[in-house]
């Protein structure tokens, strides 16, 4: 099939998988039932509807949430409008992280770097499992994240994590657990989400850093939903399938054409040899 039209594709997806596109599913009530400001002094707040929450980022502090449950094995959408204009050497996150001990921490990140006006947003993503990462992905978007609120998906189950942008899979970390392979699987996490500043590595290396002159920085967060496993030897219901072609098809188009990293093909990095899991199917 043809990838000119990217919403058919998406809609193709959803199908397969059971996820939802661009203005999918909905959540319900305010968004405030399901997230907290966590910190920021004031600089988090829920729109009067109750249904956006917003984070700002000045140069004193900058501010997060975080969900009021924890879970095991999840799947949870959110849409964002990320920082508009300027927004070099800032970062806005979603992210899954367990609460235990720093050194067997699990996590799963979302984290979109700022860049200059005009400049692509790249969409970092990793994953720890027993406190080690290193996993990092990276990709650009096929739309402008500022202009409109996009929706972005983690699907976290006992067979493998997903990354979705607007229902297309971009991502996929199978658990290889059975072959040596630390995958997280044990310890509830919580869903986290923050704009902070990180201009020594987050805009082009830390070349570029944040013009406080554009501050506030501003981004704005709606339509949260979770849906969590029944227990924790089962899936999140609807959301255990595997990905068939059509699904394939639609990562592989992602991938070609918006990922500009991947640990499992960068040699300067790993010269003695790529990490196990990069050749496992």
């Amino acid at each position: 099939m043809g990838f000119g039209s990217r919403e058919m594709a998406c809609a193709l997806v959803a199908l397969v998988l059971g996820l939802c596109c661009v203005g999918g599913a909905r959540a319900t009530g305010r968004i405030d039932e399901g997230l907290e400001v966590m910190w920021g002094d004031g600089r988090g707040s829920v729109s009067p509807d109750g249904q956006v929450m917003a984070l700002s980022l000045d140069h004193t502090s900058g501010s997060g949430w975080r969900s009021k449950n924890t879970y095991l094995f999840a799947r949870v959408d959110l849409q964002i409008k990320l920082v508009a204009n300027n927004s070099a050497g800032t970062v806005t996150t979603c992210y899954f992280m367990s609460e235990g001990e720093w050194d067997i921490h699990d996590e799963v990140d979302l984290e979109f770097l700022g860049n200059v006006t005009g400049q692509p947003y790249t969409l970092h993503t990793n994953v720890f499992a027993n406190g080690t990462g290193g996993k990092e992905q990276q990709f650009h978007l096929w739309f402008d994240p500022t202009t409109d609120f996009h929706t972005y998906s983690i699907v976290w189950t006992s067979q493998h994590i997903l990354v979705l942008v607007d229902g297309t899979p971009i991502r996929e970390m199978k658990n290889h657990a059975d072959k040596g392979i630390a995958y997280p699987s044990s310890q509830r996490m919580r869903l986290y989400g923050s704009l902070w500043n990180a201009d020594d590595w987050a805009t082009q290396g830390g070349r570029v850093k944040t013009d406080w002159s554009q501050a506030p920085f501003v981004a704005r967060y709606r339509n949260f939903t979770a849906t969590e496993a029944a227990s924790s030897s089962s899936s999140p219901a609807g959301y255990d399938q595997q990905m068939d072609a059509t699904a394939q098809q639609a990562m592989k188009w992602a991938r070609d054409n918006y990922m500009v990293y991947d640990y499992c093909a960068d040699s300067k990095r790993f010269p003695q040899g790529f990490p196990p899991e990069c050749s496992m199917p």
